[in-house]
């Protein structure tokens, strides 16, 4: 049976028969969004391709794995751009194929859709490195369902120690990744630990529980200035958060990490925060690839060969060797955009002139750092309100930003911060074991 082919779409411009040319957009990250954006008002016809209904503001996801944010304070509804955006049309699926010489894509309902102009903006996965056991017994970081799966883990792992009162000395915790996001998760949980857990977890002797950072490299946040990584490794040292630097992960067992040096370290709960790669299927698209298996550009970012095709974001490997960030992303979106309207007005197309904004981690209350371009440093208290207002800012919806901003200060403020209210899903109750059941089977399903 043939598949079903839509398009390309093409309904005919008012007060004439001519068709307007279909731009097809894969993935609705801040790399897809930007791009639909900066076709509003252009003599085209969008669809929006993901596979999932909202798009998710990633920086704030670890957020809601420590029970600072709730899920739909970081997620945003994927057709309300159509209210504003009356050219476009979202579709819910997945994309499984390209073919670039029929110009069609296909997704997983097997509907082919054709397409005038490709926008590939459809984003990484977590990266294990081949890590043995990481995949089965770490808890990856990079999508809604990830987060609140870490979140409602932990919980049901503290309700178990709980459950044993005076056995327990609390969990333990070990954070994979040096980097911002290893970093400000790991800050995270000890805001969370220290809000209040301990009197809350009377039953568990000390701390609820302690946090580890393991990073191969022997500074933490290797891509910002040396005096803002020794500034954060003090302001996590503060934090209690041990750090175990100059050794990767040899593996990831069900309740400890080993260490490339041969250190074994406890771990009732393993968080993965360290790399990121291409969906697999996309090295099975027949499209140029290049650095770490994404897909290589030029400098106006057309898919090298195959004009009229653009990659954006994090899996585009560009001549600019741009930092898999929100920023880039953004701006390679907004470039593409732009550069389709070039095409549709028989200019030629330019390329991409990336404005570094800077890079921001917050480490916990008060304590932040920011790398300005290169020229300007941030940290502490500075660099924390900066740090609030870019991702405030940086949230689709008004509604977005009011819930998050409440729940940031929450957190954070003075006032606030000591008291216990961690958001938490639905833990089961407690249980005796099963003779013979393996350790770690209380990890709770996380819906989509």
């Amino acid at each position: 049976m043939e598949s079903p082919v839509v398009g390309p779409v093409k309904p005919a411009t008012p007060g004439g028969t001519t068709p307007l040319p279909h731009v097809v957009v894969i993935g609705g990250g801040f790399a897809g969004v930007a791009a639909v954006k900066a076709l509003a008002g252009a003599p085209v016809k969008i669809t929006l391709v993901d596979r999932r209904v909202y798009k998710t503001f990633q920086p704030l996801l670890y957020q809601v794995a420590t029970g600072g944010l709730n899920a739909g304070d970081v997620t945003y509804f994927l057709r309300s751009l159509r209210l504003r955006q009356k050219n476009l049309r979202v579709v819910h699926e997945h994309l499984v194929g390209i073919n670039t010489e029929t110009k069609t894509i296909r997704l997983l309902d097997d509907v082919e859709i054709g397409y005038d102009y490709l926008v590939l903006a459809n984003g990484v996965t977590t990266n294990y490195f081949g890590t043995p056991g990481a995949k089965e017994h770490a808890f990856a970081v990079y999508s809604r369902s990830q987060a609140l799966a870490i979140r409602d883990t932990l919980f049901v792992r503290l309700e178990h120690a709980a459950a044993s009162p005076g056995t327990h000395d609390g969990l333990h915790i070990v954070v994979v990744g040096g980097g911002a996001t290893g970093v400000e998760i790991a800050g995270a949980l000890a805001e969370l630990r220290d809000q209040g857990l301990r009197p809350a977890y009377p039953e568990i002797r000390g701390d609820a529980f302690n946090v580890s950072i393991v990073q191969r490299g022997g500074e933490v946040l290797k891509a910002f200035p040396v005096s803002l990584r020794v500034y954060a490794a003090k302001q996590l040292a503060k934090r209690n958060v041990d750090l175990h630097l100059g050794a990767g992960v040899a593996s990831v067992l069900p309740d400890a990490v080993k260490l490339t040096d041969g250190t074994r370290i406890r771990s009732d709960l393993t968080i993965w925060a360290t790399g990121v790669a291409p969906h697999p299927e996309v090295g099975e698209w027949n499209l140029p690839i290049g650095a770490h298996g994404r897909v290589t550009t030029g400098p106006d970012l057309q898919v090298e060969g195959l004009p009229g095709v653009f990659a954006a974001g994090d899996i585009a490997a560009t001549p600019f060797d741009l930092p898999q960030l929100a920023q880039p992303a953004i701006q390679g979106g907004r470039h593409a955009g732009k550069q389709i309207r070039n095409l549709l007005a028989g200019r030629p197309t330019t390329p991409l002139r990336y404005i570094d904004k800077g890079t921001l981690a917050v480490i916990g209350r008060s304590a932040a750092v920011g790398d300005i371009a290169g020229k300007i440093r941030l940290r502490g208290k500075v660099a924390w309100w900066v740090w609030l207002f870019v991702h405030i800012a940086g949230l689709l919806g008004s509604r977005n930003r009011f819930t998050t901003i409440a729940g940031l200060l929450s957190r954070y403020s003075i006032g606030f911060h000591r008291r216990p209210v961690p958001i938490v899903g639905d833990v089961p109750s407690i249980r005796p074991p099963k003779r013979g059941a393996p350790r770690g089977q209380d990890r709770p399903p996380a819906a989509e």
